[in-house]
């Protein structure tokens, strides 16, 4: 009953059949600005975040909420709603803004529209960074402004204003944070559509490593230069799939990036960030079982290798002799060790760093069947790398013990001849003489 409700709704209020991909309305932000001179005779723009809801069905449709700023879009070749993936509708960020063609008169190469057409953007982000995407909204008012709209005369929109709009472009990705290992290959996506055939554009990559940004690649349509690569020229021209490809990540791919598109006066971009995260190769000096005299000192060494970025966490812990414990059952938790030394962070030449954990170990008869365990940490890893040994400490020998067992068996030695000796002497003499 609740599906054919569901449809029932749509079909009146939107016109549209309501896929469970596709949502009919989201709650947005639009932040109104309004732009004036100060006491200096400097311009400067106050921002004032108001409620709005950015509604999807036909012209005409009445609001889901009369109460509010609505903006109602309307069918088109780009549709919003199919770059919704996962995630609550109520839980996504949704935030509308004006957009000025910065005095630039020019008309948008689609049906019915106007050199007078209002812009406003659109930015919709997934809280967990699956995804987001800038929408570029179009409205025709019922009369031409007495003005040219730009970003100083705005027209006043009202707190229950219902405005009918189309999108006209869409840049989008699904790429917005990645984390990613060494040496791997990755794409950053980067994806555009407009409402019309054979647009026109400018696409450009560039990345902010370390500081300095470099220019990855940029093509015109126009002139049909091309700088750079990594990017599909033939998806490009025919998807409007803008996707830069890594071909091997190292350390020095780490940073943002920045894919912007330009199409007539809509100017648009998607910040992308990639961070590398290699995790640590943890190893010890000793192995499974470490066998030592009482008195005894060992150096006992806990490596992590390899690792990037720089941020690890390295710790030894001990357990008391005995068969393994269930710590649920109220058996004594492990105890750190507070005698260990950390190395300093070693530099490896592709970037990645090394650190070693270590401690001075003297053996006692009392401690044979503890275990030491070796704990690692790092933003790389889900769960630490634990690694460990048992200790084994038997009693110390010494010269004087063996010295003693050696003359026992010689006096044992000495002792049988002569027993053998007086033995056979006695036999000699029982013999009968031939005389």
């Amino acid at each position: 009953m609740g599906v054919f409700l569901k449809l029932f709704i749509c079909m009146y209020l939107f016109g549209v059949i309501c896929s469970e991909e596709q949502v009919p309305w989201l709650a947005c932000t639009f932040i109104d600005e309004r732009v004036f001179l100060n006491n200096e005779g400097q311009r400067e723009t106050e921002l004032h975040p108001r409620d709005a809801l950015l509604q999807f069905g036909p012209a005409g449709g009445p609001p889901v909420n009369p109460h509010t700023i609505t903006f109602l879009i309307t069918a088109s070749r780009v549709d919003l709603r199919s770059y919704i993936v996962g995630g609550s509708p109520e839980h996504l960020e949704c935030e509308i803004r004006r957009y000025s063609m910065r005095g630039i008169q020019g008309l948008w190469p689609s049906k019915g529209a106007m050199p007078y057409d209002l812009w406003f953007t659109c930015t919709v982000k997934h809280p967990e960074d699956s995804f987001t995407f800038t929408g570029y909204l179009r409205h025709t008012p019922s009369q031409p402004p007495s003005s040219m709209d730009d970003f100083d005369s705005f027209p006043p929109i009202g707190d229950r204003e219902l405005i009918t709009a189309s999108a006209s472009m869409v840049l989008h990705t699904r790429s917005v944070v990645l984390k990613v290992a060494l040496r791997s290959q990755q794409k950053l996506q980067c994806r555009f559509s407009v409402d019309h055939k054979g647009p026109k554009f400018k696409v450009g990559w560039r990345a902010q490593i370390k500081g300095d940004w470099v220019e990855l690649y940029s093509h015109d349509s126009h002139s049909g230069v091309t700088r750079g690569s990594g990017v599909n020229q033939k998806g490009l021209l025919s998807t409007g799939d803008a996707t830069l490809s890594i071909p091997f990540v190292k350390i020095s791919s780490e940073g943002k990036y920045v894919c912007s598109v330009s199409v007539g006066q809509l100017d648009a971009s998607l910040d992308l960030a990639l961070h590398v995260y290699e995790p640590p190769s943890v190893s010890l000096n000793v192995g499974p079982e470490l066998a030592l005299q009482a008195g005894a000192e060992q150096k006992v060494v806990c490596e992590a290798e390899g690792y990037y970025p720089l941020d690890v966490e390295m710790e030894w812990y001990q357990e008391p002799p005995g068969e393994p414990k269930d710590y649920r059952a109220g058996a004594p938790l492990p105890t750190k060790l507070n005698n260990v030394l950390l190395s300093s962070h070693r530099h490896n030449r592709e970037g990645t760093y090394a650190l070693s954990a270590f401690f001075y170990y003297r053996a006692a008869l009392l401690d044979t069947g503890r275990r030491f365990t070796c704990r690692v940490m790092h933003r790389s890893l889900r769960t630490p790398v634990r690694i460990g040994f048992t200790l084994l400490v038997h009693e110390p020998t010494s010269w004087s013990f063996y010295l003693a067992v050696v003359s026992t068996l010689v006096i044992f030695l000495i002792i049988f001849r002569m027993l053998h000796y007086l033995y056979t002497a006695r036999q000699e003499s029982r013999k009968s003489k031939p005389y």
